[in-house]
């Protein structure tokens, strides 16, 4: 299939691209060409700033792509822009759970319904992160049904390429020795690997499912459990208090997504808390080194 990536060039976008063209396809890959990416010619690449309608309108007018991969559409003019512009037979777009209002454990995709939420034309900008997600959702699902189309609503995504670093920093900060101030320690929080996200989105391009669906690793894990597995590795002790640096995922409450639909579609995946394990060794590996410089 000739599938266009928009955002394939850092995080879960790299090892979904890795596995599009592991399974075969010709990819396209559109970003605005700062990050240079891995994939030498195994891509074609498109340079484009995905906020502004004109230079979409440049870049992609009439053109045709079997499969649409879009982790860059945060709102609903970023959908618009890009679908009244690019044909396309299927078209995937990386959401959040952001979209559910109510957090929970075992969220099932019907407990937000983008087809019966007021619309808005908006801007990232314009709302919050959460409003600007359920927007988009909202001008895929209402204004281009005749699209076969995903809304793939992802956890918190985590991983060693994990730029914004918000898992290693509660590792790094207790090898540092820093105070930390922590107000959810027993919550039990979802996540996905970053490689885990890459591959369900390549592989919802081959599929015919159509409309929101969950994609999280099975099980979920407190901070109490992250911090004492470093604890327990490196043989300090955390420091913590009010006045401590605050974490970053403080005031999130206990959620999980329920998989049951892509289970049952065929996806499986794997069990959170093993690789967590290991990937808070690479953290503490990573931390310890950077102390040494």
């Amino acid at each position: 299939m000739n599938v266009l990536v928009l955002g394939g060039t850092r995080y879960f976008g790299i090892h979904m691209v890795k596995a599009l063209f592991n399974r075969g396809h010709d990819i396209t890959i559109a970003t605005r060409g700062l990050t240079k990416d891995e994939f030498g010619k195994k891509v074609r690449r498109v340079v484009i700033n995905r906020t502004d309608p004109n230079s979409i309108t440049e870049a992609f007018h009439g053109k045709h792509y079997d499969v649409v991969c879009d982790n860059l559409a945060y709102c609903s003019n970023d959908v618009k822009s890009l679908l009244d512009n690019v044909k396309c037979d299927r078209y995937i777009m990386t959401s959040s759970a952001s979209v559910y209002s109510n957090i929970h454990m075992d969220i099932k995709e019907n407990e937000y319904d983008a087809r019966n939420y007021p619309l808005q034309w908006c801007n990232r900008q314009d709302y919050p992160y959460d409003e600007v997600k359920r927007q988009a959702e909202c001008a895929l699902f209402q204004c281009y049904t005749n699209v076969e189309s995903v809304a793939v609503r992802l956890p918190y995504v985590i991983g060693e390429d994990d730029y914004t670093k918000r898992l290693y920093f509660y590792v790094e900060e207790m090898i540092k020795g820093s105070t930390l101030s922590i107000n959810n320690l027993d919550e039990k929080i979802a996540f996905i690997s970053s490689c885990e996200a890459g591959k369900f989105i390549a592989w919802l391009a081959e599929q015919h499912l159509t409309g929101p669906i969950n994609g999280s690793n099975s099980g979920v894990i407190s901070l109490h459990e992250v911090i004492g597995y470093v604890q327990q590795k490196t043989g300090m002790a955390a420091k913590l208090s009010e006045e401590g640096l605050n974490g970053s995922f403080n005031d999130q409450k206990s959620f999980s997504l329920d998989n049951a639909y892509a289970n049952a579609k065929g996806y499986h995946f794997p069990d959170l808390k093993p690789w967590v394990w290991g990937l808070l060794d690479n953290y503490i590996d990573k931390a310890k080194n950077n102390m040494r410089i």
